[in-house]
């Protein structure tokens, strides 16, 4: 029996062999049509591919949006990058040009106070507590710098010494200004003689200084310019202040009070000059004042 089984075993493997074999034959011909067994084998297998390939071909699609959104955020990343360096650059190429200006228009000053001789200095702080009143500058005693000098930019005054140190000094801005702050003015006007009051204060809700003591028979009108006077020995002559930009008799009712605009901003200063007068300047101002008395 085991025999038996065996060699019907063995005939069902060899006719099945035939049999593939047969059709691997059949199956290589040349033909026009496919068989119905070898289309249904097609299509089913077709289909199958489908199946597995739409997930594969779905993820593989996702990989490579997520991809080129990466990308796209890295090129996004690098271009802000540059952006916020360019808008630096621009940022910096402006204050150096601002910077270029004032230094330039500093120069230009300096070059004109014939009588006096120019410290050129920078600013390096202003007083956290008293912001709108001190500054300090980074030049001092060994510089030449010494306390009640006036203290200008390009445009106009700005203040005076109030301390000196070695090698820097702290400024009184004129906004800081006030009785005990005196400065000796004219008010220069057109066709006429020069008007005298005294810088005594500044008002911070207007932004104005308060130029006191003018005689009320004294019509100043709106744009007229007030210089340092050089009266009292303190200040040079001929410092610009500003313009008066409005005037109105004080409480006594004894003199007039004019409200002027400063040339200078006194709130955006990076550079200054200090004015030390010279010796034989102030020698003529003395005699100038002793032939009139």
């Amino acid at each position: 029996m085991p025999s038996l089984f065996r060699r019907k075993r063995l005939m069902t493997v060899l006719i099945g062999f035939i049999i593939l074999v047969a059709l691997i034959g059949f199956s290589m011909r040349d033909r026009s049509e496919l068989s119905v067994p070898e289309k249904f084998l097609q299509d089913s297998v077709g289909w199958v591919q489908t199946v597995l390939l739409a997930p594969v071909q779905l993820f593989d699609d996702s990989y490579q949006n997520i991809q080129k959104m990466l990308n796209v955020y890295d090129q996004n990343e690098v271009l802000k990058t540059r952006l916020d360096e360019y808008k630096g650059l621009i940022q910096e190429n402006q204050q150096l040009q601002k910077d270029n200006d004032e230094l330039r228009a500093a120069l230009d000053k300096t070059e004109s106070l014939r009588d006096y001789t120019p410290i050129q200095s920078t600013v390096i702080a202003r007083s956290s507590d008293r912001w709108f009143e001190q500054m300090t500058i980074n030049k001092g005693e060994e510089h030449g710098v010494e306390k009640d000098m006036a203290v200008i930019t390009s445009e106009g005054m700005v203040g005076k010494i109030i301390s000196a140190g070695s090698f820097h000094s702290t400024v009184q801005l004129l906004s800081g200004f006030d009785e005990s702050n005196k400065i000796s003015s004219w008010v220069v006007r057109e066709d006429e003689e020069n008007t005298f009051g005294l810088i005594e204060g500044y008002d911070s809700e207007s932004g104005r200084l308060l130029l006191e003591g003018i005689s009320l028979d004294e019509e100043l009108e709106e744009g007229d310019t007030v210089i340092s006077s050089g009266l009292g020995g303190v200040f040079p002559s001929d410092l610009r202040i500003g313009t008066v930009d409005e005037v109105e008799n004080d409480q006594s009712g004894l003199t007039k009070t004019a409200y002027v605009e400063p040339f200078a901003d006194l709130f955006d200063i990076s550079h200054v000059i200090v004015v030390d007068r010279d010796v034989q300047s102030t020698n003529d101002e003395e005699e100038e004042e002793g032939e009139g008395q």
